[in-house]
């Protein structure tokens, strides 16, 4: 007996729902964030003491648990001596901190 698979594949409604979208954006800011961290070579906790936050929160972010707000996006930007970079879209690389401009 030989079986049939099908291939799933999302429609378009569904990679639009905004909790997915929600999702990825969080998921972006959180790598966006670790990764400009890591190439400075700072701790969680030192990034938490420059940004006026606790080290549970920059693990949140960097975890993709918490939603990138302008407010929080300038709070980090300026903690890290960074521009925030954006691009259109919601998935990893849509947004990055990027060193100032010498």
């Amino acid at each position: 007996m030989a079986g049939q698979h099908a291939r799933w594949t999302p429609s378009g409604a569904e990679t639009d729902d905004p909790e997915r979208i929600a999702i990825r954006e969080a998921l972006a800011f959180g790598k966006a964030l670790y990764d400009r961290r890591t190439a400075l070579g700072l701790t969680s906790a030192e990034l938490a003491e420059r940004a006026g936050m606790t080290q549970d929160d920059v693990e949140c972010i960097e975890e993709g648990g918490t939603e990138p707000t302008v407010g929080l996006l300038r709070i980090l930007a300026a903690a890290l001596d960074a521009d925030v970079r954006l691009t259109a879209g919601h998935d990893l690389g849509s947004l990055w901190f990027e060193a100032h401009a010498a």
